[in-house]
């Protein structure tokens, strides 16, 4: 799934393309997942801003088109429509300096999803509404981590994969960034020094792969339609029975709450979980 860099990526390939541009015509497939599409007619595409995994199309008329990609989805344009067989829906924009544009969105799972809500109205898309702090925000700091995660007892990488932790962060990013914290993924609770060391190398993970223009191991592509880089950087994920880049040791791989993980035994020892009054000093 496509997780913060990659959408990042788009939104900013996109901005610069859409802006300022009209909505004049709009198909989608037959599906309440992506009908809303065509409720996006008439209106004027104001800005493009990215929440957590979500791009958010600032529309005229007090409007927004929210597209989430899902695991499969891809948002690009082009000057005509093409014969697609997998694409969900499609907006035919205004033409600048005499050049007509598409935006379509492809999903081959069908996993995406589209609307348009009135601004700043999440009501009807809880998972967006209840997002936490954006990672690179000055909001995600090393106390509100330890304050939300020690009053809970799940895994910390369940935290992470959860967006109300933190937004965006999938696992990939997680694995990446407990790997570098030297951070065991099921560990129950969380040290203001390893709070700190989470928050610090989450962001330099998150920020390396953007200017990487994101991971691509299957399907993703950018706006662009190009593969991103990121996947020729990573030191933790997908890398299960290769050595640790740090120590040496045989990194590994288990299931946690359904998803896989994989770390380091040597570097990322479990912790036990301290007592409760641990969590409030």
């Amino acid at each position: 799934m496509p997780e913060l860099p990659e959408v990042e990526t788009i939104r900013r390939q996109l901005s610069p393309q859409v802006v300022g541009r009209e909505i004049i015509a709009s198909s989608a497939f037959e599906s309440d997942r992506f009908l809303e599409a065509v409720l996006a007619i008439g209106a004027h595409i104001e800005s493009v801003s990215r929440r957590g995994k979500y791009l958010i199309f600032s529309l005229s008329a007090g409007q927004e088109l929210i597209v989430h990609l899902g695991m499969t989805g891809a948002l690009q344009v082009a000057p005509t429509l093409t014969e697609d067989p997998y694409c969900r829906a499609w907006w035919k924009l205004s033409a600048t300096s005499g050049q007509q544009m598409f935006l379509t969105f492809r999903d081959i799972r069908r996993f995406g999803k589209i609307a348009v809500v009135a601004a700043d109205d999440y009501s009807r898309l809880p998972t967006l509404r209840d997002l936490g702090p954006e990672p690179l925000s000055e909001d995600f700091t090393p106390d509100w981590v330890r304050e939300f995660v020690n009053r809970r007892s799940r895994f910390l990488k369940t935290h992470l994969l959860g967006q109300r932790l933190v937004a965006g962060v999938g696992n990939i990013y997680a694995d990446e960034a407990l790997w570098r914290a030297a951070i065991n993924p099921s560990d129950r609770s969380i040290s203001r020094r390893h709070a700190t060391l989470l928050v610090e190398h989450l962001r330099e993970v998150l920020a390396s792969s953007i200017e990487h223009g994101g991971t691509t191991f299957r399907d993703y592509v950018n706006a662009n339609g190009a593969r991103g880089g990121h996947q020729h950087h990573l030191d933790c994920y997908g890398r299960a029975g290769e050595p640790c880049r740090r120590c040496g040791t045989t990194l590994t791989k288990g299931v946690l709450d359904a998803r896989t993980s994989t770390w380091c035994p040597a570097c990322q020892p479990r912790r036990r979980r301290p007592a409760p009054s641990s969590a409030r000093t």
